[in-house]
């Protein structure tokens, strides 16, 4: 019996957060906990922050699954998205393309050269859509905070869902607090049950914020889309922006809008482009 030919892999990225990229349209690839862990491991695997899986899809150009480096599967990732969308313009040779997501149908557009543009829906903020495991009216801020009762470092963060569940706290100093440390704590917080994205936000002007991220299953990040995403929806709603604003990560910027016509995100970004190679027998599975 013949050995399987060797898997072929695109390594991404979007403004630093870093992504190993398979084509299972063709080729089923089998995908669990472990091996997206291994393949995703820095030292002996590839190295990346998530591992995304193309599918064939009945609705869109493609089916864009996501694994976490520790291994979980996730919903959405705006970074990942602006990636995919570049390869399809590539096949295509078209400016437009649709991708399925467990955390919703996206539309991307080519924005200028390597800049994508992404439709990344409407921001969801009813407390059981985010979800959280208690009822609150108000989810432009929740009763959460980290350091001594009366007078708390971090308080009060405002939570939403943009395909993904966000948590952000409205600070003047991003070092007001660890996140290293306290970013763990928040994202396994008994008030998200399927975790949460911690983001802590300084907004310098009505079209200017700089964030740092905890993602979700995979730790302090250089860029995280969704979480962008989230800050715009969260302060738009607050009026802390206006329509469109730029948020800076510490892998560079990416560009928000919050359309009129319907509330829809709109994110602009980079992708480029690493390296293409296959998996090393030791990670073939």
């Amino acid at each position: 019996m013949s050995e399987a030919p060797p898997l072929p892999f695109r390594k991404m990225n979007g403004l630093g957060n870093d992504f190993v990229v398979f084509d299972a349209r063709r080729r089923p690839i089998a995908m669990d906990e472990a091996r997206a862990r291994a393949i995703a491991d820095r030292r002996t695997g590839i190295g990346c922050d998530q591992l995304i899986v193309l599918e064939p899809s009945t609705r869109a150009d493609v089916t864009m699954r996501i694994w976490n480096n520790e291994g979980s599967e996730v919903e959405s990732c705006g970074n990942a998205t602006r990636c995919v969308a570049d390869i399809l313009f590539g096949e295509k040779k078209a400016t437009r393309a649709t991708i399925d997501t467990k955390g919703g149908f996206l539309v991307a557009e080519k924005g200028g050269d390597k800049l994508v543009t992404v439709d990344m829906g409407a921001p969801r903020f009813g407390w059981q859509d985010i979800p959280l495991s208690e009822k609150f009216h108000d989810t432009r801020h929740i009763e959460l905070s980290v350091g001594p009762i009366e007078k708390p470092l971090i308080h009060s963060p405002s939570v939403v869902n943009v395909g993904n569940p966000h948590c952000i706290f409205w600070v003047k100093d991003l070092d007001v607090v660890d996140l290293g440390k306290v970013g763990p704590m928040l994202e396994h917080h008994p008030l998200f049950p399927n975790r949460a994205n911690i983001t802590l936000a300084r907004v310098d002007a009505k079209d200017h914020a700089v964030i740092r991220v905890w993602e979700r299953g995979a730790g302090l990040t250089r860029a995280c889309g969704t979480a962008a995403c989230a800050v715009m929806a969260a302060g738009h709603r607050l009026r802390k922006f206006g329509s469109k604003a730029r948020v800076t990560l510490p892998g560079g910027d990416l560009l928000l809008e919050i359309r009129e016509s319907d509330g829809h995100i709109i994110m602009t970004g980079p992708v480029a482009y690493e390296f293409d190679g296959v998996l090393p027998p030791h990670l073939e599975g």
